[in-house]
């Protein structure tokens, strides 16, 4: 008797081997990835122009997904600063704009994202990395004092690097 369920398995098997062989593959998806040496120079350039500014700030860059590649945070940056710029960042790779323009879509009138995810922020400073119209991450800086300052030395460096993004 078990030697006949071991022969039944047994040729299972084989049909099932036989099939996978001949299936056709399963479809697969590609990304770009924002090399570490290019987020390393951005971030670096960010910090750099935020302190020649008087300001101590974090910069973070995430992949299109929202997970984080690079952490930085300036001499003399907040605590709270790591943790602010990597959900601007986060925030901003999900929606694919800047959390400076998501916030004025909200206060708008528009859909808010951040009653359903609470690592989401409204607060300027977040910015996508692009490659033509592929949002392939983003990057987030905080502890200027204002939002506005925040995306501008985000801005900078991603300006550092844009010719450099394919």
């Amino acid at each position: 008797m078990i030697r006949r369920y071991a022969l039944a398995a047994a040729a299972s098997l084989a049909v099932f081997a036989s099939n996978a062989a001949t299936a056709d593959p399963l479809p697969t998806v590609t990304y770009k990835l924002l090399p570490l040496t290019l987020a390393m120079e951005a971030a670096q350039t960010a910090i750099a122009t935020c302190k020649g500014q008087g300001y101590n700030v974090a910069a973070v860059i995430v992949d299109r997904a929202g997970v984080t590649q690079l952490l930085a945070a300036g001499d003399g940056a907040g605590v709270n600063t790591r943790d602010l710029a990597r959900r601007k960042a986060y925030t901003s790779a999900l929606t694919r704009v800047t959390t400076g323009d998501l916030a004025k879509r909200v206060s708008g009138g528009g859909f808010n994202p951040t009653i359903y995810d609470t690592q989401m922020v409204l607060a300027q400073g977040g910015v996508p990395i692009k490659v033509g119209d592929e949002t392939i991450g983003a990057f987030g800086v905080s502890g200027a004092p204002g939002g506005d300052k925040d995306e501008a030395c985000a801005s900078s460096g991603l300006a550092k690097i844009a010719d450099r993004l394919m």
